[in-house]
């Protein structure tokens, strides 16, 4: 039996792979046993530097949980903004008009190779005073989201525009066949069944914009969650223990994101009679003239 990925393995196969991820445990049991030592030598794993995230509520309080809101506060508005203008990006790429796929293409590709953090310093600078009249404390975060905002938006158009090219030819053929206009096999043929294969690299890229609210923390003095080790770190004496419990965090809120989202794939999935394609999370080597044949959004 095969699958169209790879040969399913046969019994020497398994007992190879069984070996192999044997090694690989032990590997790396001695591996966290080296580092748990080095953290004992060092007394980073005694119980007082543990012991505030149990013992004081002000750590959570006062700095991970108002960091943490900072974060979601920030990351939700970035992908409440980017989502629709990805969204349109993409479909703009799509067009058979050249006046209105040149200037979408130009500025997804543009926005696309800038990194995310020159974005956010470009929005800093942008919403001085002598620009735009932001006050200085909520700078920072109109910075950040501006910043996640113009580079992912080129990225989920690149997502979108995949997700369309992913779909056979024929749906396209078949809703010209009934008479269907380029508008409307666009909107009600190739986005529904589009977002079925879209999804699994949406929601790599929503991760992306929550993580990368840190980088406005590192560099603008955002107060989300990563900068409050900074606080935490300086009244407790316990760096790796906070960035311990701030990596947990980060953790439990990407996995119930993902874990919704593939609730989500899954009821998407059985509702609708999907073509099986999934988009891969890195787009950047679409090729423009996919299977789908589709150029031809308004």
């Amino acid at each position: 039996m095969t699958s169209v990925l790879y040969d399913t393995p046969g019994p020497k196969a398994k007992a190879r792979n069984w070996i192999y991820s044997g090694i690989f445990v032990v590997l790396f049991g001695l591996v966290l046993w080296w580092m748990l030592s080095l953290m004992g030598e060092k007394g980073q794993l005694d119980a007082d530097k543990w012991s505030p995230f149990v013992t004081d509520s002000r750590v959570w309080t006062t700095y991970l949980i108002p960091g943490l809101m900072e974060t979601l506060k920030a990351g939700a508005l970035s992908m409440v903004i980017a989502l629709p203008l990805g969204a349109l990006l993409g479909i703009g790429r799509l067009s058979d008009h050249a006046w209105v796929r040149g200037p979408v293409g130009a500025w997804v590709e543009f926005f696309r190779a800038i990194p995310v953090l020159m974005l956010m310093l470009f929005g800093n600078a942008l919403m001085a005073p002598r620009f735009l009249d932001v006050p200085s404390d909520t700078r920072p975060f109109w910075a950040v989201v501006t910043g996640l905002v113009l580079y992912n938006s080129a990225v989920i158009a690149e997502i979108v525009r995949a997700g369309v090219l992913s779909l056979p030819r024929g749906q396209t053929d078949a809703a010209k066949a009934i008479g269907m206009r380029k508008g409307q096999t666009m909107f009600y043929v190739l986005i529904p069944q589009a977002v079925t294969a879209m999804l699994p690299a949406l929601v790599s890229q929503l991760v992306v914009i929550l993580k990368d609210t840190a980088l406005g923390g590192a560099l603008l003095g955002f107060a989300e969650l990563l900068s409050t080790n900074r606080q935490i770190s300086a009244n407790y004496s316990n760096t790796i223990a906070t960035l311990f419990v701030i990596a947990l965090i980060y953790i439990v809120v990407n996995f119930a994101l993902t874990t919704f989202a593939s609730w989500l794939e899954g009821r998407l999935r059985k509702s609708t009679k999907g073509t099986g394609a999934v988009v891969a999370g890195d787009v950047a080597e679409v090729d423009a003239g996919g299977a789908a044949g589709v150029g031809e959004a308004p």
